[in-house]
């Protein structure tokens, strides 16, 4: 039998906290190995737990979620841990900076449950999970902030096609939408999509849209 997904659940709302164990433990597939409500306890569990995947809150008392998730999953971290957010979304603002920080993902908090296991599972295999509309309204409003003065760089080392893909990533398209919208098999965007993250040296969708707005790709 497969080892269930491990995961560690951080949220400074014991109710909502209790409500997202109580979710995840009744899969057999997920196990909640501790539960936090802050960030650097989230920090602290992860280090003696190893979770598979960290839910995490963004706005938490000591440490919030963002700095929680840079220390989990940043740049340069040895072992990064999978972080998915669950936040409200009227903190888009902070949830945009904790992709930036590292998170594989983010759901809302009243995503209903379904959506939120299907969002540890996919993030445990190394997925990234971005709900396209949201997508959209999130990383499109804070674009500007992190887009080069100088324009878009020249060397970008992918094909037109590829750059084609990877700006209807960043409008937050599935690959099911860019294969409609590109007249070709949902496999051939799986391939795209997985050429371009090696070329780019990208975990996953969630760093390949964020590098589209930085590097002026889309507007």
């Amino acid at each position: 039998m497969t080892a269930p997904i491990r995961v560690l659940v951080c949220d400074d709302q014991v109710l909502i906290r209790t409500g997202l164990v109580t979710i995840i433990d009744a899969q057999p597939d997920l196990e909640v190995v501790g539960e936090c409500g802050d960030g650097q306890a989230a920090v602290d569990l992860s280090e003696r737990l190893r979770p598979d995947v960290v839910v995490m809150d963004v706005r938490m008392p000591v440490l919030d979620g963002i700095g929680a998730t840079r220390r989990l999953a940043g740049a340069g971290v040895p072992q990064p841990v999978k972080v998915l957010v669950v936040t409200t979304f009227n903190l888009d603002e902070y949830v945009y900076e904790a992709l930036r920080a590292g998170a594989s993902g983010f759901l809302l908090k009243d995503a209903p449950p379904a959506q939120l296991l299907h969002g540890i599972r996919t993030v445990s295999t190394g997925g990234a999970l971005l709900d396209p509309e949201v997508t959209r309204q999130l990383v499109g409003r804070y674009a500007a902030r992190v887009r080069p003065a100088e324009g878009t760089p020249k060397d970008i080392p992918l094909t037109p096609r590829e750059l084609q893909v990877l700006r209807l990533i960043a409008d937050g398209l599935s690959n099911r939408e860019i294969a409609g919208a590109l007249v070709l098999s949902q496999e051939t965007v799986k391939t795209f999509v997985s050429r371009i993250l090696t070329k780019l040296s990208l975990r996953d969708r969630v760093q390949a849209v964020v590098y589209a707005y930085r590097q002026g790709l889309v507007t």
